[in-house]
């Protein structure tokens, strides 16, 4: 039987007893779980934190989070492949002892937890991809242990993908041409802001190259001969600059730059992200409404990629602070003992999300469902536009 079917426990003690009716516990024991590991997962944020690496060099913490996993407890119980599809990405994979079977391999659920853990040129971490790590990895702990309460745990596959170089040149979007999402089921990550949101509206992001080409002329004798390629760069810019005032609050200009990869937005996935709001308000989360975060855009992110492939979530988390992510001020906050409360209850809120997904009857497949109305839709506004 499929998760996200109901079906009654083995065991003399829980016979008849649905999953369904133990989703409450299998939550607290997610949550337990993720504050037993607090201290390690403390440490590895600040490790990350402490050494930043800029996009696709992220040697410290690929070493970091990998070492992470191959030492959880018991030894090897995660499947660790370090450079996984590219130098700095990983894979760690847990499934029960049962879900290992040839069969039941094929039959299992698989959901991802993404990690992030590049840093900005000059200021470290200042979006909080310490963070982002951290949760991926806690979230991943809390799921484990639930399932591991189990007597007969659904076959289901944990995975943790680490993604390197979101910041600059799309690292996973590299991942998903190397097939790393292929049979994934649904991916969870969070990312650090200024307030609590299931879903904003992440911006796409496409690179326009334009090439200026001038022609050489004595500057004193015959300036009138030469063509100016530099003052035609600087007058584009400028009158992009004054342009910015005048477009819509989700469109975006950005000054020039090298890009390998088009980011897409993210598509919302409606009953995932309820589900999570409804988890983290017995968290004690608070949310913006849905209005503001249906009309609030926010930054671009190579996640809204993933979003075309396979469904996912990517909330965003207040951490105690109110500074601006891409500031010196919100890179002291990420590595902040405060941060912990707020990144260690996110983690807790998509460990509870997952199980949902995996136990809840029909989620699976409304998830299932919004994922491919959003595509239709996005494909549909691509055609016409």
């Amino acid at each position: 039987m499929r998760p996200g079917e109901e079906r009654p426990l083995e065991g003399d003690a829980r016979d008849g007893v649905s999953e369904l009716e133990l989703l409450e516990p299998l939550k607290l024991r997610a949550a337990e779980r993720i504050d037993e590991a607090a201290e390690r997962l403390r440490a590895l944020s600040r490790a990350i934190w402490s050494e930043p690496e800029l996009a696709y060099e992220e040697h410290h913490a690929h070493g970091v989070l990998t070492s992470f996993f191959e030492q959880e407890p018991p030894a090897a119980s995660w499947a660790v492949q370090r450079h996984y599809k590219l130098p700095t990405a990983f894979r760690a994979e847990w499934a029960p002892p049962g879900s290992r079977t040839p069969g039941a391999e094929a039959r299992a659920l698989q959901l991802g937890f993404l990690c992030e853990y590049d840093a900005l040129p000059g200021i470290g971490h200042a979006c909080g991809h310490n963070l982002i790590a951290e949760v991926g990895a806690a979230a991943a702990l809390g799921l484990r242990a639930a399932l591991e309460s189990l007597p007969g745990p659904p076959p289901v596959k944990v995975i943790v993908l680490g993604t390197p170089a979101e910041e600059d040149g799309g690292g996973k979007i590299d991942l998903i041409e190397a097939g790393a999402f292929k049979n994934l089921d649904v991916v969870f990550m969070a990312h650090p802001s200024q307030e609590n949101a299931a879903y904003l509206l992440d911006v796409a992001e496409h690179d326009v190259t334009v090439k200026y080409y001038g022609k050489a002329s004595h500057a004193a004798a015959y300036p009138w001969e030469g063509v100016n390629a530099l003052d035609a760069a600087v007058l584009a810019y400028n009158n992009l600059s004054v342009l910015r005032q005048q477009i819509k609050p989700t469109w975006r200009v950005h000054e020039i730059k090298s890009g390998t990869h088009d980011y897409y937005n993210v598509l919302p996935n409606k009953s995932l992200w309820k589900t999570y709001m409804e988890n983290g308000k017995k968290l004690g989360i608070e949310f913006i409404s849905e209005d503001a975060m249906l009309n609030g855009p926010s930054g671009s992110t190579d996640f809204g990629n993933v979003t075309f492939v396979v469904p996912g979530i990517h909330p965003y988390f207040y951490i105690g602070s109110e500074a601006l992510n891409h500031t010196e001020q919100y890179t002291e906050a990420a590595g902040s003992q405060e941060a912990q409360f707020y990144a260690l209850r996110v983690a807790k809120a998509l460990a509870m999300t997952a199980l949902d997904v995996i136990f809840k009857p029909g989620l699976l497949e409304r998830i299932r469902e919004d994922f491919r109305l959003k595509l239709q839709e996005e494909q549909f506004l691509n055609t016409v536009e």
